[in-house]
């Protein structure tokens, strides 16, 4: 009836009703996935409050925490008499923590927090952690004082309420230089090689939904305990087979590698803060602190009532939200889903080739072809991302993680647009729209097989459209006896069929954003381009029969057309995200002073310097600055020289490459940093009153001397470290000790509005050097 009274072609009303049904889906699993509203401090006292557990960020969270400072004292002495008020047994664990990278041996002191509620008949520990430190650069509001401030508010709200299990909260320390906190408490603590669950959080952003993001192995028990007692649960096991794959690692890293399962919860949203000035409380989003802290209190009651041991299962679960209800299955049922999904599109294929609409030959060609457009639409989004750090060098010390990204977002998701659209018009009259349309579904099934092999939890999020939009395409091409007698009718079950993927592609490649940025934007591009390749059958309601031809104004003004407008969205998505006080550019500066020469320099490791940092870097002269310190393409510029004292090294004992040193940092330095012209093999560090801790060391640092040695948060009395090197004959070493901020540093002018310092480990601190000759 409305296409008669518009005059609208049936096929194309029912396109537009089917695409906005696709639509609709996409939005309200968006909103689905959403974060919880706050709770205000007068809420009931059995709740969570984060108008309460604001008030302890307000008393500790204003100013950067780094291992061995001030802030940081302050802020272990502040949670100790909180934890000891409420009633809880309390230890500081003081011992030296220990990380190794490529060249690289990692030490710190740290203060780990160790708070007890005993249980009644305890199965177990229940262990939930989060570091109290920051990053140098900002006070950590987010990451991860907000999870710190949830475990008080959490401990509030348990009250005396008789729980079966011991918890144990942990406030780690020194987690951004390499979770040595968590490593100490696993060697050193007690509790450490016992096990136990392992309730872990962390933020890498300043808003969005608590997510659960990684689990140790056989979760099940895990999850289900997780999807049963928490009010709003989000997350996915792709994110946990993501985060396996990948290099990075919290606290949970360590623990679970000791013997502990448990879970992994974090926001991620608004990243471009993390690590900044801007992780703060002006910015921390207070839902998300509530999502937080209500998820950690149900799962504190959940786990510590439980029976532990009997949550032990043999095996993973895949779990995710479908329409808002979590879905769980066992990792018995992944094979079997993965292999319907390629046996439903190849039923639709025979059903296909039987009723005459595509014939074999070509559904294989546009199955094989179906990798270019997948392949196009990650290349174009790398490629705008070039595009945007040629115009906006600012960008690159962001790593993508932008303030404003939506048009950019929008850019992408139309050049995964163009990508398919492209493939599909130049091949559609050759090959076929439901030749194409079947081979488009092959590469979702094939991926949902390739990651039931490597990467069972993943596997849901392409076998599930692959399978529901070939059974929504067979439902639409049986007969009539046993199919939709309509159009409308076959529409519709196509369009069901398609929901599936629509909740679930589109969704993948926005946590990819969140998570990865632009500068992976390839990620979001290939997961769009998937999503369009199985809406292949909707798009299809807006063309002429395929006997026709398309006609040029389609083949060529479409796809040019949608590219012209990702084009005109980057200049569109430059100026809306414009650098102001709101959203800062970063910036990277850093002042270094030779403490035998006192030749003093300023560096900057920017592409392109501020207009206020190139008031203290002028040129790329590098020579002058102390040996093994520059790495990387620096700016430099003349500095003048500051009366601060400098770190010693002195020599106890050599056997051959074997170094064993008395180090210490310099009045009022926070850390030493050790760079060594030849490759280390090993490490030992002690600190006085503390166990000693060695690590080997592989590889060799990129773009420096290749050996390094760092202490974070060194005794003022210094500490004493063996090294052991490769190669024979005089060895150079060149301390540096690390002091934060440049106050002391004459004529120094603070950072205006509209910037923040950039996230180099370097940034932000006076470095005073020694060149030693060993």
């Amino acid at each position: 009836m409305i296409g008669k009274l518009f005059d609208v072609p049936r096929r194309v009303l029912a396109g537009a009703c089917a695409l906005l049904a696709l639509a609709a889906v996409i939005v309200l699993t968006a909103m689905a996935n959403s974060t919880m509203q706050p709770l205000p401090a007068s809420a009931p006292a059995a709740e969570f409050s984060a108008g309460r557990a604001l008030r302890h960020l307000e008393a500790f969270a204003t100013r950067p925490r780094p291992i061995g400072s001030q802030a940081s004292a302050q802020a272990r002495d502040y949670l100790v008499g909180q934890l000891r008020a409420a009633g809880l047994e309390v230890q500081v664990q003081q011992a030296v923590g220990v990380n190794s990278s490529t060249g690289l041996a990692a030490f710190g002191q740290v203060d780990n927090i160790v708070a007890t509620r005993r249980g009644t008949d305890p199965t177990g520990t229940v262990v939930i952690a989060a570091h109290y430190d920051s990053a140098a650069m900002g006070p950590g509001a987010s990451d991860d004082a907000a999870a710190v401030a949830a475990m008080l508010e959490t401990v509030r709200a348990l009250g005396d309420a008789k729980l079966r299990n011991d918890l144990v909260f942990l406030m780690t320390d020194g987690e951004e230089d390499g979770v040595l906190g968590a490593e100490a408490f696993v060697r050193e603590h007690p509790l450490g090689g016992k096990g136990g669950v392992l309730l872990n959080w962390e933020a890498r952003g300043v808003s969005g939904p608590s997510l659960m993001f990684e689990t140790s192995r056989d979760n099940a028990g895990l999850v289900g305990t997780f999807a049963g007692a928490v009010p709003y649960p989000r997350g996915d096991s792709m994110m946990v087979e993501l985060y396996r794959l990948l290099p990075n690692n919290t606290d949970f890293t360590p623990m679970t590698g000791a013997g502990f399962t448990g879970m992994n919860f974090a926001y991620i949203q608004e990243s471009s803060r993390y690590h900044t000035a801007d992780d703060s409380l002006a910015h921390l989003d207070r839902g998300s602190l509530q999502h937080h802290g209500s998820n950690m209190l149900a799962l504190a009651r959940a786990f510590g009532g439980a029976d532990l041991p009997g949550l032990a299962a043999g095996h993973d679960v895949t779990y995710f939200r479908l329409f808002g209800v979590m879905i769980t299955y066992p990792d018995a049922l992944v094979w079997p889903l993965a292999g319907l999904a390629p046996a439903a599109v190849a039923g639709l294929a025979v059903v296909a080739w039987r009723r005459r609409v595509a014939g074999p030959v070509r559904m294989i060609v546009g199955a094989v072809s179906g990798v270019v457009p997948v392949a196009l639409a990650a290349v174009l989004a790398q490629g705008m991302w070039e595009v945007l750090v040629a115009l906006r060098p600012d960008y690159y010390g962001m790593g993508g993680l932008l303030h404003r990204p939506g048009a950019f977002r929008a850019a992408v998701a139309v050049l995964a647009g163009v990508a398919v659209l492209g493939w599909y018009l130049l091949l559609r009259r050759r090959v076929g729209p439901t030749a194409l349309a079947v081979g488009g579904l092959v590469w979702p099934a094939v991926l949902g097989v390739v990651c039931a092999q490597v990467a069972p939890g993943a596997s849901f999020m392409f076998a599930l459209p692959a399978l529901l939009a070939a059974l929504g395409c067979l439902a639409a091409l049986l007969p009539r006896d046993g199919g939709p007698r309509t159009a409308a009718g076959r529409v519709a079950v196509v369009t069901a069929g398609l929901s599936g993927s629509a909740a679930l592609l589109p969704g993948l490649a926005l946590t990819a954003f969140d998570g990865m940025g632009l500068a992976l934007g390839g990620v979001s591009a290939a997961a769009l381009a998937l999503f369009a390749l199985t809406a292949l059958p909707v798009a299809e309601l807006w063309l002429p029969e395929p006997a026709r031809p398309v006609g040029r104004p389609v083949a060529f003004g479409v796809p040019l057309g949608a590219a012209a407008l990702a084009v005109a969205l980057v200049p569109a998505g430059l100026a809306l995200d414009a650098f102001d006080a709101a959203h800062p550019s970063r910036t990277h500066l850093a002042y270094v002073m030779d403490a035998g020469t006192r030749t003093a320099a300023w560096v900057s490791a920017d592409l392109a310097p501020s207009d206020w940092t190139r008031t203290y870097v002028s040129g790329k002269d590098t020579a002058a600055l102390p040996p093994g310190y520059a790495r990387g393409d620096l700016w430099t510029g003349r500095a003048p020289a500051v009366d601060v004292d400098g770190p010693r090294v002195r020599v106890l004992g050599k056997d051959g490459g074997t170094y064993r040193l008395r180090i210490s940092a310099g009045r009022g330095a926070r850390s030493l940093t050790l760079r060594v012209e030849r490759p280390i093999a090993e490490v030992t560090a002690k600190a006085d009153g503390m166990r000693a801790v060695t690590v080997p060391v592989t590889g060799v640092r990129a773009n420096t001397w290749p050996g390094e040695v760092r202490f974070r948060g060194i005794p003022a009395g210094g500490a004493e470290i063996t090294v052991r090197v490769m190669g024979e004959g005089e060895l150079r070493m060149t301390a540096i000790g690390e002091r934060d901020g440049f106050a002391a540093v004459p004529g120094f002018t603070p950072m205006p509005p509209g910037l923040v310092a950039a996230t180099r480990e370097d940034g932000g601190l006076v470095a005073i050097t020694r060149t030693y000759r060993l």
